[in-house]
């Protein structure tokens, strides 16, 4: 069963993506990093311990991946908005078995002393219209977590709107199981993020 580890935020520019989440939530993010093998790069912060959000865009200066990036950050355009949100694992093959067609096949990444493997699906869109979470698992005793200043900011809801909520709760039960994360009826594949800051509750949608 995984837990939860991260949220994605998509932009199209990170910097402005920054700029907005720190507008929204109130707070500085931090540097992230480069993905070499997604031609992607963010920016992070602490959602208290294990737990983080990333603002991710693609990388105008690194070269074509060569193969649809992960989130489907190819087709992403508009403002900066909620993208995925990611279930830490310590099999992720015996997670993989029980998750929905699509979640994909693992890839190891590596940046620093980090090293991870994460299932990144083939056209780069996860299950349900990119709303059922991807899967990770990380290789090494790092996680980014641990290495961000915590500023009081704590993850309180993950509302994933969806036409088919039981179908979507059901492919959920095996894999990962959280009380903040809400399933709704939608018109169409959606995700809507709410925090408690120190200026209070607010919502990344």
């Amino acid at each position: 069963m995984a837990v939860l580890d991260h949220l994605a935020i998509a932009a199209t520019d990170l910097p402005a993506g920054v700029a907005a989440v720190e507008a929204a939530l109130g707070v500085s993010l931090q540097p992230g990093g480069e993905h070499a093998a997604m031609g992607t790069h963010n920016a992070l912060l602490s959602l208290g311990p294990g737990e983080y959000l990333e603002v991710i865009a693609v990388n105008p200066a690194a070269p074509d991946p060569g193969r649809p990036r992960w989130f489907a950050l190819d087709s992403f355009a508009g403002p900066p908005a909620p993208r995925a949100w990611i279930g830490r694992c310590d099999d992720l093959e015996q997670a993989l078995a029980v998750a929905p067609p699509g979640t994909d096949v693992p890839m190891d990444f590596a940046r620093g002393d980090l090293r991870w493997r994460m299932a990144v699906p083939a056209e780069g869109l996860l299950p349900f219209g990119g709303v059922f979470p991807a899967l990770i698992t990380w290789d090494s005793t790092a996680h980014p977590a641990a290495r961000l200043t915590d500023q009081g900011v704590r993850l309180v809801t993950v509302e994933i709107a969806h036409p088919a909520p039981e179908a979507l709760r059901a492919a959920l039960a095996p894999v990962l199981t959280d009380p903040r994360v809400q399933v709704v009826a939608g018109d169409a594949p959606a995700l809507r993020f709410g925090f408690q800051t120190p200026a209070g509750e607010r919502w990344l949608a």
